[in-house]
């Protein structure tokens, strides 16, 4: 099971040197990988009664941007946990993927969603209520832009004609994991991705929700075995020794990748994210 961290998106700051320092931190610590969460636009609660959900007031740095920073800085694994696809042109998105592939080496996992937050939609220029049929034909149009120099594409949505990316990714191809608990995302995401991003934590709800992509998956004709999932395990939720439970219960139930959040623990320096990081390593090192 590889394990990662949660880039701590609303607590971290502005400071390129402390965003830096966190990076090389957890590389040095022996993490693996890197996930970072994404909002173009943080709403304003005050001008929105019975507003749930993120305001401006909490910081999210761009996933494409930063990780072309990251690149630079570390040979982590840089991963989207996730970005809000249907909000975003399509074409663009497998732009910038392929270049934050090439900056990395070859060490990126584009996770996408569908989103809940219709300002954003709005502020894009895009349609909040076609996103679920929309997103589809966006992961097909993006594999066929990585996969070869020229294509010609003509979907409900999408056209390209006789034309394609440069630079293409390293492998010709980048993973593709989709976020979300509702059935159809399971179905969606046994159909057509590399792995699936659960929201939750492995109780008795988590275990029927991965009974069901099990059974999607045999359904599509695919191997469970080459199918990825990528749990969250957080500093906020219970002590450290319930984190560790937390890690070996999802490793039963199949995880093949961890992030370690510290996000919402009441961390206010970068030194008491990077301490709770050490911990939680040191405490699995046996797993």
């Amino acid at each position: 099971m590889q394990i990662g961290v949660t880039f701590p998106q609303t607590e971290i700051g502005a400071d390129p040197q402390v965003i830096r320092d966190y990076a090389q931190a957890v590389e040095g610590m022996g993490y693996e990988h890197v996930l970072i969460y994404d909002h173009v636009l943080g709403a304003n609660p005050s001008s929105r009664p019975g507003w749930s959900g993120y305001t401006h007031t909490e910081m999210f740095h761009e996933p494409f941007v930063l990780f072309g920073y990251l690149a630079a800085l570390t040979k982590l694994e840089l991963v989207t946990g996730v970005i809000i696809l249907p909000q975003r042109q399509a074409t663009l998105v497998a732009k910038q993927a392929a270049e934050v592939d090439v900056l990395s080496g070859g060490k990126f996992r584009l996770g996408i969603g569908v989103g809940w937050n219709p300002v954003e939609y709005e502020a894009l220029g895009m349609d909040f209520s076609t996103r679920g049929r929309v997103v589809e034909e966006q992961i097909e149009l993006m594999r066929q832009l990585w996969g070869r120099e020229l294509i010609t594409f003509k979907g409900k949505y999408h056209t390209v004609t006789d034309a394609g990316l440069n630079p293409l990714p390293v492998r010709r191809s980048i993973p593709v994991w989709i976020g979300g608990s509702s059935d159809v995302t399971l179905k969606r995401a046994a159909r057509i991705a590399d792995g699936w991003f659960p929201l939750g934590r492995p109780d008795d709800r988590m275990r029927g929700l991965l009974d069901h992509l099990n059974g999607y998956l045999q359904e599509s004709g695919r191997e469970r075995q080459s199918f990825g999932i990528e749990a969250r395990v957080s500093a906020s939720e219970g002590d450290l020794d319930q984190q560790v439970r937390e890690t070996e219960l999802w490793r039963s139930y199949g995880a093949t990748h961890i992030s370690f959040n510290t996000m919402n623990a009441g961390f206010t320096s970068l030194d008491q994210h990077l301490q709770a990081l050490r911990r939680y390593k040191e405490a699995i090192k046996t797993l």
